[in-house]
């Protein structure tokens, strides 16, 4: 038996924030068994890298993160342990390919970590991956600022879009047990903002329990002493129901914010993606949303050039925004995925194409953007401070209508201002993405 307890290890997470709750279990994990936990690669002799595989732009920046990190291996790297989507979708392909790779796990092998470790110890080269049972667990070491937290609600996704590959890579979707997710909630101490995310939270409970959960175990987690704040991430527009809208409306806890990833605004091509809306019903929503619940924040992603898309379909999508208004939009060209129905689809549009439609998307976006950011000036929003920016000599910070990394910032001077505490910031200037102020008390 290796005694792990006398090595450090290190950890790369890549991809979306439901890879980092993962990676925060098995940091726990690690930790729990007595082991170092370093920051720097440089000290690290086990270094885990956590892999997305959902795009082809994310398979190669795992690939090339991989080959990398062997280079530590002329110093004190031992072991280079890859997890995650990556080797669970393609394990077949990297394995042999990938030897700069000690060790292959899963999604869900996290159980059988040193088992895999200690394999590869001995004899060169392990590969796990299917071999974990997926056990549920609540610790975590919690790798985002202390003030706010992810909590994935479930995993997998039964929505078969016709471009995504991640029921092939997560499997079907379920739900974790309510109890057990209001244990780890508690166990995250004083938390700002809790941040629930899933690939679909507005599904959570349908497979366990029968029924929708989602206002059930929001009730349950902003009924907690530690939570101040619950944000939703992910919200499937068909399954936005009246009782959500109610509890995001009158729960005082529930950030006034929603993300409802759409897609695309054309019925054509979002029947072609097996989306369930359509351009009428996605504004009747929007409209819904804004008329139930007050200043609503409401961001959402869409693709662009999915196969077929013509010029008048990617036109309509530009005036859909127009007309919409949202808060905030991400926009991606169409990633070709092996393995996913809209791979055969003939019509595949050129990448220069699909790159052009993005930037004008995006465009549109920002000038509706900073008409949105400018209605702030000369009001008081209050804002969590997520710290300090050295760049621009200020504290930063968001508000309501802003998600971490995704969303834009308020700059503010004030003071003294401490990382997790709330400010009122009187706002003076604004760009399309972030908001300029300063606190009442601040003097030049």
């Amino acid at each position: 038996m290796i005694d792990f307890t006398q090595k450090k290890f290190g950890l790369i997470s890549l991809g979306c924030d439901k890879n980092r709750v993962d990676a925060e279990k098995l940091l726990a994990q690690i930790e729990a068994r007595g082991c170092t936990v370093t920051g720097d690669i440089e000290e690290a002799q086990v270094l885990i890298i956590n892999t997305c595989s959902f795009l082809e732009a994310s398979r190669k920046e795992a690939i090339e993160t991989i080959i990398d990190s062997a280079a530590y291996k002329s110093g004190n790297l031992e072991k280079i342990v890859v997890t995650g989507c990556l080797p669970q979708k393609f394990i077949g392909e990297i394995y042999d390919q990938l030897t700069e790779a000690d060790v292959f796990l899963g999604t869900y092998d996290y159980d059988v970590f040193f088992q895999a470790l200690e394999e590869a110890y001995k004899n060169g080269r392990s590969n796990f991956t299917g071999l974990g049972k997926n056990p549920f667990t609540c610790e975590r070491v919690v790798t985002t600022p202390l003030h706010y937290a992810y909590l994935k609600i479930a995993d997998g996704c039964n929505n078969k879009c016709t471009y995504c590959l991640i029921p092939k890579i997560r499997g079907n979707y379920f739900s974790y047990p309510m109890e057990k997710l209001i244990q780890e909630a508690e166990g995250l101490g004083d938390v700002s903002e809790l941040i629930l995310v899933a690939q679909d939270v507005t599904r959570y409970g349908i497979d366990l329990y029968g029924e929708k959960k989602l206002c059930e175990i929001l009730k349950k987690l902003t009924a907690l002493v530690n939570i101040n704040s619950v944000r939703l991430l992910y919200c499937y527009p068909e399954m936005i129901d009246d009782e959500l809208i109610a509890e995001v409306r009158d729960n005082p806890k529930i950030v006034k914010y929603l993300d409802i990833p759409l897609q695309h605004s054309e019925d054509r091509v979002l029947k072609m993606m097996n989306r369930r809306g359509t351009r009428q019903s996605y504004l009747e929503l929007i409209a819904k949303l804004r008329s139930q619940i007050p200043g609503i924040a409401i961001r959402s992603t869409f693709i662009c050039g999915f196969p077929t898309e013509t010029e008048e379909e990617s036109a309509a999508l530009g005036s859909f925004l127009k007309e919409a208004k949202l808060d905030n939009c991400g926009f991606f060209a169409y990633s070709r995925e092996e393995g996913t129905p809209a791979y055969k689809i003939k019509g595949q549009i050129p990448a220069s194409v699909k790159k052009k439609r993005v930037k004008n998307m995006y465009e549109i976006q920002r000038a509706i953007s900073l008409e949105k950011m400018q209605s702030y000036i000369g009001r008081t929003l209050r804002v969590l401070c997520d710290g300090i920016s050295e760049e621009r000599g200020c504290f930063y910070g968001r508000a309501y209508f802003s998600a971490p990394d995704i969303d834009g910032e308020v700059f503010f001077n004030a003071p003294y201002a401490e990382q997790g505490k709330y400010y009122d910031v009187c706002i003076e200037r604004a760009d399309s993405y972030n908001l300029y102020g300063k606190t009442e008390d601040f003097e030049e």
